[in-house]
């Protein structure tokens, strides 16, 4: 392992950022109940409604930006600033939670883009952005009307595999908070980085899709679980 290769590799999923506010996906009452996923998070749908897709995430950017990072957040931040290089964040989620908790940002990784990032849909030109998107707003590099969220919606490859992939064959413990373990590729990930070697474990509020792949399991709210986990890593107390 060297100084470059972590050794703990964590995947963060909804449920690690439910206690701030934020609401998960696929629990009752989740997003996914509430709009349909082909209108809103489809590349399909944005042709059809852009201005109902930009409204979507216009509410989403607004709900992240009221959010406040919660224990879990802070305790992953403590881990990363204890060990430098060491613990790197994987995370499904499109807010800036982790970053703002003080988790450095070349050492999380959004799978899934980011809320406060903006992408043109026409020369794919990304940007940091906190404005409110709109149809009548040109691309800062082409001038084109074509902005849209820098999130990566379904039918879309995600961000950084390439890192991932390598973090996940090298690391000695991988470690999934939050997640419900049903969205590919992050749910192959426990499976990829086992047969890699690495020790697993599951911080959860209940058991995953893939629970049964995991070497040890706890489970039980995020903002007590992981800062215990945390403690126990660093041999604190």
């Amino acid at each position: 392992m060297t100084q470059d290769e972590p050794s703990i590799v964590i995947l963060t999923g909804a449920g690690i950022s439910a206690e701030s506010g934020l609401g998960t996906f696929r629990d009752a009452g989740g997003l996914w109940t509430q709009v349909r996923l082909e209108d809103v998070a489809t590349p399909e749908g944005f042709a059809r409604d852009p201005e109902r897709v930009l409204a979507f995430y216009n509410a989403r950017r607004e709900n992240c930006r009221a959010a406040q990072p919660n224990p879990a957040h802070r305790a992953l931040a403590r881990l990363q600033r204890a060990r430098p290089g060491a613990a790197l964040i994987v995370t499904q989620n499109v807010d800036d939670l982790h970053e703002r908790a003080g988790s450095p940002p070349d050492e999380v990784l959004h799978m899934h883009g980011r809320l406060d990032r903006t992408l043109c849909n026409f020369c794919r030109h990304a940007f940091d952005d906190d404005a409110p998107l709109s149809t009548a707003r040109g691309c800062p590099a082409c001038g084109v009307q074509a902005l849209r969220p820098d999130v990566v919606w379904f039918g879309e490859v995600p961000y950084h595999l390439e890192r991932i992939f390598a973090a996940l064959e090298r690391c000695d413990l991988f470690v999934s908070i939050g997640t419900s373990g049903e969205v590919h590729p992050a749910a192959g990930f426990v499976a990829h980085a086992r047969a890699a070697g690495a020790r697993t474990l599951e911080l959860n509020l209940e058991p995953s899709a893939g629970a049964r792949l995991f070497d040890k399991a706890v489970h039980g709210p995020a903002s007590r679980i992981v800062p215990q986990w945390v403690a126990e890593t660093l041999g604190e107390g």
